[in-house]
């Protein structure tokens, strides 16, 4: 497993995380919250292929988040990351605001996109089923993020500072200050117009249990992705990743070596 920062990619600085070989490279997008770092479900992924998973700009120590004005902004910069790798086509696996930026990138770039995989994706909006503020409360939040119990800590790359005892606090709220510009007040932005654009095979994977986004979410991004699956993994709820690591591995390795 090797950490990497690609500098100047266009007007951006990119931390990654990579490990693996072989196989079509995947790369993954992290949530609204924060990159996942070496988690376990990263991890076993990259057993059978070569995973990278960029911290998008505005998070974390990568920067560019300025030249951002909308989601299309956010797709090509994808696209150009990617070709920075000298990649010409790539599995993507987008959880959360990252499903919703690998949704939209697979409709611009079809070339690009060989198989996609939508995480607990945000990215629309149903009148008849509001979906709550995932910027509110703190305990609430929390609460509906989790089937069961909260973990005590969840995969995240932060770098502790010993010499920065508020480091920690900041992290997250940077992280949270740069996914408001796609997701408040709310996460809609007019992907659904474009997800019938996608030609790329589509898993959508849900947490049955989600609070965040209930599982109606999901079927709707199925319905409008032409012949999308949809799994909703018991058990689990905005992370089944997390949850459920291993059923999450076994339901996305499966598609992507179909």
């Amino acid at each position: 497993m090797t950490t990497l920062e690609i500098p100047n990619v266009g007007r951006f600085d990119v931390d990654v995380w990579e490990d693996g070989s072989g196989g079509t490279p995947l790369v993954y997008l992290h949530g609204y919250e924060r990159h996942p770092g070496g988690a376990e479900f990263l991890t076993r992924l990259a057993e059978n292929r070569r995973v990278l998973a960029p911290e998008l700009p505005g998070y974390g120590r990568s920067t560019g988040f300025e030249h951002f004005t909308d989601v299309l902004d956010v797709a090509l910069f994808l696209r150009e990351l990617v070709g920075s790798w000298g990649l010409e086509q790539v599995d993507v696996v987008g959880h959360s605001l990252g499903g919703m930026f690998a949704a939209e990138l697979a409709a611009i770039s079809p070339h690009l996109v060989r198989k996609l995989v939508l995480v607990d994706a945000f990215g629309l909006w149903r009148d008849e089923e509001p979906a709550p503020d995932p910027f509110g409360a703190a305990d609430e939040v929390k609460r509906a993020k989790w089937h069961g119990e909260a973990p005590k800590t969840e995969p995240t790359n932060f770098r502790p500072d010993p010499d920065d005892p508020h480091a920690a606090i900041l992290f997250a709220a940077r992280n949270l200050g740069s996914a408001t510009k796609f997701m408040w007040p709310i996460a809609d932005r007019g992907l659904r117009r474009r997800l019938p654009l996608i030609a790329a095979p589509t898993l959508v994977v849900h947490g049955a249990s989600d609070g965040l986004l209930p599982l109606s979410y999901a079927e709707e991004l199925a319905r409008l992705v032409p012949d999308a699956q949809l799994a909703a993994i018991e058990g689990a709820g905005h992370y089944p990743m997390v949850e459920q690591v291993d059923e999450f591995v076994t339901v996305v390795d499966k598609f992507l070596e179909a």
